[in-house]
Protein backbone atom coordinates (compact mmCIF):
# COMPACT_ATOMS: atom_id res chain seq x y z
CA UNK A 1 0.00 0.00 0.00
CA UNK A 2 1.34 3.48 -0.61
CA UNK A 3 1.10 5.58 1.96
CA UNK A 4 2.31 9.17 1.27
CA UNK A 5 3.59 11.72 3.71
CA UNK A 6 2.10 14.77 4.79
CA UNK A 7 4.16 16.84 6.62
CA UNK A 8 2.79 19.86 9.17
CA UNK A 9 4.17 22.05 10.92
CA UNK A 10 3.11 23.89 14.11
CA UNK A 11 2.62 27.33 13.98
CA UNK A 12 1.51 27.32 17.76
CA UNK A 13 3.15 25.44 20.35
CA UNK A 14 -0.58 24.45 21.40
CA UNK A 15 -1.38 23.20 18.35
CA UNK A 16 -1.87 19.07 18.28
CA UNK A 17 -1.26 16.74 14.76
CA UNK A 18 -3.69 15.24 13.46
CA UNK A 19 -4.62 11.82 14.09
CA UNK A 20 -6.48 8.62 12.92
CA UNK A 21 -8.68 7.33 14.85
CA UNK A 22 -9.10 3.75 14.28
CA UNK A 23 -7.11 1.59 11.79
CA UNK A 24 -9.52 1.17 8.91
CA UNK A 25 -10.26 5.48 8.84
CA UNK A 26 -9.97 6.79 5.37
CA UNK A 27 -9.60 10.24 7.25
CA UNK A 28 -7.81 11.71 10.30
CA UNK A 29 -9.35 14.55 13.17
CA UNK A 30 -8.11 18.02 13.22
CA UNK A 31 -8.38 19.79 16.58
CA UNK A 32 -9.37 23.33 17.38
CA UNK A 33 -6.32 25.23 18.52
CA UNK A 34 -8.68 27.66 21.05
CA UNK A 35 -11.79 27.90 22.43
CA UNK A 36 -14.69 29.00 19.93
CA UNK A 37 -18.48 29.77 20.36
CA UNK A 38 -20.14 28.61 17.38
CA UNK A 39 -23.49 30.58 16.78
CA UNK A 40 -26.38 30.12 14.64
CA UNK A 41 -26.39 31.50 11.47
CA UNK A 42 -22.44 32.98 11.86
CA UNK A 43 -19.82 31.61 10.25
CA UNK A 44 -16.04 30.47 12.26
CA UNK A 45 -12.65 30.24 11.05
CA UNK A 46 -11.80 27.76 13.31
CA UNK A 47 -7.75 27.67 13.86
CA UNK A 48 -5.77 24.57 13.69
CA UNK A 49 -2.17 26.10 14.49
CA UNK A 50 -1.00 23.81 11.39
CA UNK A 51 0.20 24.14 7.99
CA UNK A 52 0.70 21.28 6.03
CA UNK A 53 2.99 20.06 2.79
CA UNK A 54 0.85 18.25 0.41
CA UNK A 55 2.51 15.97 -2.04
CA UNK A 56 2.41 17.42 -6.03
CA UNK A 57 -0.52 15.36 -7.45
CA UNK A 58 -2.76 15.04 -4.52
CA UNK A 59 -5.02 17.43 -2.31
CA UNK A 60 -6.36 17.25 1.17
CA UNK A 61 -10.16 17.39 1.26
CA UNK A 62 -11.54 18.64 4.29
CA UNK A 63 -14.61 17.34 5.81
CA UNK A 64 -17.64 17.23 8.59
CA UNK A 65 -16.94 15.67 11.65
CA UNK A 66 -20.16 13.10 11.33
CA UNK A 67 -20.11 13.34 15.61
CA UNK A 68 -20.36 16.86 15.60
CA UNK A 69 -23.10 17.01 13.10
CA UNK A 70 -25.35 14.62 14.24
CA UNK A 71 -24.83 15.78 18.09
CA UNK A 72 -24.74 19.95 17.76
CA UNK A 73 -25.84 20.55 13.83
CA UNK A 74 -22.18 21.69 13.37
CA UNK A 75 -21.31 22.02 9.77
CA UNK A 76 -18.51 22.87 7.17
CA UNK A 77 -20.11 25.58 5.41
CA UNK A 78 -18.45 24.86 1.81
CA UNK A 79 -19.21 21.47 2.18
CA UNK A 80 -15.73 19.62 1.84
CA UNK A 81 -12.95 22.21 1.82
CA UNK A 82 -10.23 21.91 -0.50
CA UNK A 83 -6.53 22.27 0.52
CA UNK A 84 -3.90 22.41 -2.62
CA UNK A 85 -0.93 20.73 -2.41
CA UNK A 86 0.96 24.73 -3.23
CA UNK A 87 -0.92 25.98 -0.01
CA UNK A 88 1.69 26.78 3.02
CA UNK A 89 -0.64 28.80 5.52
CA UNK A 90 -2.69 28.07 8.72
CA UNK A 91 -5.08 25.53 8.04
CA UNK A 92 -8.63 26.89 9.17
CA UNK A 93 -11.49 25.12 9.30
CA UNK A 94 -14.50 27.04 8.07
CA UNK A 95 -17.60 25.43 10.81
CA UNK A 96 -20.97 27.19 11.04
CA UNK A 97 -24.18 25.34 13.43
CA UNK A 98 -28.29 24.96 12.46
CA UNK A 99 -28.67 24.73 15.93
CA UNK A 100 -30.65 27.82 17.96
CA UNK A 101 -27.94 27.31 21.17
CA UNK A 102 -24.39 28.17 20.85
CA UNK A 103 -22.35 25.48 20.31
CA UNK A 104 -18.99 25.86 22.20
CA UNK A 105 -15.77 24.29 20.97
CA UNK A 106 -12.74 23.32 23.15
CA UNK A 107 -9.21 23.69 22.56
CA UNK A 108 -8.03 20.12 21.81
CA UNK A 109 -12.01 19.28 20.61
CA UNK A 110 -11.75 17.10 17.08
CA UNK A 111 -13.21 19.60 14.74
CA UNK A 112 -13.21 17.82 11.05
CA UNK A 113 -11.57 15.28 9.22
CA UNK A 114 -8.76 15.49 6.58
CA UNK A 115 -8.77 13.27 3.77
CA UNK A 116 -5.66 12.79 1.48
CA UNK A 117 -7.17 12.71 -2.81
CA UNK A 118 -5.16 12.09 -5.84
CA UNK A 119 -5.49 15.16 -8.39
CA UNK A 120 -5.96 15.07 -12.05
CA UNK A 121 -5.69 18.58 -13.90
CA UNK A 122 -7.22 18.64 -16.70
CA UNK A 123 -6.65 20.04 -19.99
CA UNK A 124 -9.12 22.88 -20.79
CA UNK A 125 -10.10 22.89 -24.60
CA UNK A 126 -13.26 24.75 -25.76
CA UNK A 127 -15.18 23.06 -28.37
CA UNK A 128 -17.96 24.17 -30.49
CA UNK A 129 -20.49 21.39 -29.95
CA UNK A 130 -20.40 18.62 -27.35
CA UNK A 131 -21.44 14.73 -27.91
CA UNK A 132 -24.67 14.12 -27.76
CA UNK A 133 -26.48 12.00 -24.42
CA UNK A 134 -29.55 10.39 -23.33
CA UNK A 135 -29.91 12.73 -20.77
CA UNK A 136 -28.64 15.78 -22.89
CA UNK A 137 -29.42 19.61 -21.27
CA UNK A 138 -31.83 18.06 -18.53
CA UNK A 139 -30.44 18.59 -14.73
CA UNK A 140 -31.86 19.42 -11.45
CA UNK A 141 -33.70 16.17 -10.94
CA UNK A 142 -34.50 15.68 -14.64
CA UNK A 143 -33.28 12.00 -14.28
CA UNK A 144 -36.32 11.73 -11.44
CA UNK A 145 -38.52 11.06 -14.26
CA UNK A 146 -37.02 8.01 -15.98
CA UNK A 147 -36.81 5.80 -12.53
CA UNK A 148 -40.47 3.91 -12.02
CA UNK A 149 -42.99 5.36 -9.70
Amino acid sequence: MIRPQLKFSKLDSHALLPEYQSEGASGFDFHALEKVILKNGEVSLVRTGLAVEIPAGFELQVRARSGLAAKHGVFLVNGVGTIDADYRGEIKIILSTCKNADVILQAGDRIAQGVLAPVFQAVIVEANQLSSTSRGVGGFGSTDSTRPS
